[in-house]
């Protein structure tokens, strides 16, 4: 498989519309499919906030359900898929069993789907997936214990598993098992290159893709100048790639595939290319696989808050991470108190509209929970306060919890509805 450069290896993959996870090498053996979930869009949201003294429309705020209502039909076609070692996808089946030179447009993007999710690709660009999909030939090894490679054989191609099972059997005496998504065989190199070990398939029906040596090494080394590189002190912090989303040519622009923690919490501010409008919730939902807390993200929201030209940007980070995992702060006292700063600064700064959506949207995302509180006496304080009421014209909050107490060692917490 393809290695990255030294300086990229801190880098950590947001590719769209499926973030992967993790990456495992042909080395190991394991395999990995990452999924996404439902969210609100940026337009949903931020389109009550027009206007900020006029009426808030609040259609866009409901949270987009994870699980379909057709969740019963989905799972008898699981229950198919697993019939077959294509997970069920005939029609994928069909493309690899076509000749490169007869495959069609339409059948390169199926396998470009089908393959994306196998660690083999992940940390390819999708130009150079698609190229690989338009190249790439089905072979299927039907006999368990069949020899694949010979020990100090001539590679002609790479090969990665859809199917089954091979095991890797070294001159040492070491072995290792290979499953579906791991590749072996070939590196992206015109030199000659031999076989160490013998390959043997473990299992019955093994299938493979198999990529010739010159075309390996053709897409791995000239399609990449899709990319572009973004340096800082001599380090590459961020890859870009260059990708068009019809064949007019008029949606082009260039997609975050690659970038250090530090520059993808930066670029939730920057400016975001016509083909990669969903960045700020990618980051959102996968931030939780390169940073070990959410605050790295607040506090860096809070600073930029700071500044007039950023302040509706971090804005609008802030609503869709509440509206869509609010459970971030919900269960963690440090984003709470995040929360609660965020909010002062909207009432400093009166932007009352955005103010109203944040609050609301706290409110429809809050769980019921039941609290306890058991005093000495009639007379001994509560440790919080309250306020609203019928006289107000709306229901009884919270409005302060004394730090420490009681009360807020019971889960009290500002904001709550009585």
């Amino acid at each position: 498989h393809l290695q990255l450069p030294a300086d990229l290896t801190k880098m950590h993959l947001t590719e769209n519309p499926h973030p992967q996870v993790t990456h495992v090498p042909s080395s190991q053996s394991g395999c990995s499919i990452a999924s996404d979930s439902g969210s609100s869009s940026l337009s949903d949201i931020y389109q009550a906030t027009e206007s900020e003294m006029g009426d808030v429309d609040l259609t866009g705020l409901p949270e987009a359900p994870v699980d379909s209502e057709d969740e019963e039909e989905e799972e008898d076609e699981d229950i198919d898929r697993t019939s077959d070692p294509l997970l069920g996808r005939d029609v994928v089946r069909e493309c690899l069993e076509k000749e490169p030179a007869d495959k069609t447009d339409d059948d390169i993007e199926q396998l470009l789907e089908f393959m994306h999710q196998l660690p083999a690709f992940a940390n390819m660009t999708m130009s150079v997936r698609r190229e690989l999909c338009s190249v790439m030939i089905f072979e299927v090894v039907e006999q368990a214990g069949a020899i694949i490679l010979e020990d100090g054989q001539e590679l002609d191609s790479w090969y990665v598993i859809l199917n089954g099972t091979v095991e890797i059997n070294y001159p040492d005496g070491k072995s290792e098992s290979l499953c579906m998504g791991n590749s072996f065989g070939i590196t992206p190199s015109l030199d000659k290159q031999y076989m160490n070990g013998v390959v043997r398939t473990k299992v019955d029906d093994c299938q493979f893709v198999c990529i010739a040596q010159q075309d390996y090494w053709r897409i791995l080394n000239h399609v990449e100048k899709n990319t572009h590189k973004v340096e800082e002190e001599g380090e590459i912090v961020m890859v870009k790639e260059h990708r068009e989303l019809d064949r007019s040519g008029t949606r082009k622009g260039h997609i975050v595939i690659k970038a250090t923690p530090e520059r993808l919490i930066m670029h939730l501010i920057e400016e975001h290319s016509i083909v990669d409008p969903t960045y700020i919730e990618d980051f959102l939902l996968t931030y939780r696989t390169f940073l070990t807390s959410p605050l790295e993200v607040g506090n860096k929201l809070l600073e930029w808050f700071t500044v007039d030209s950023l302040r509706d940007k971090v804005t609008r980070v802030v609503l869709l991470w509440v509206n869509n995992h609010f459970n971030d702060f919900e269960g963690d006292p440090a984003m709470t108190r995040f929360l609660e700063e965020f909010e002062k600064n909207l009432e400093d700064t009166k932007m009352k509209g955005h103010l109203r959506l944040l609050n609301i949207a706290c409110a429809a995302k809050a769980k019921w929970r039941q609290i306890t509180l058991q005093k000495p006496s009639r007379d001994s304080p509560l440790f919080f306060s309250l306020l609203g009421g019928s006289d107000k014209g709306f229901g009884i909050f919270v409005e302060t919890v004394e730090m420490g107490s009681k009360a807020a060692e019971a889960g009290l917490k500002r904001g709550d509805q009585v």
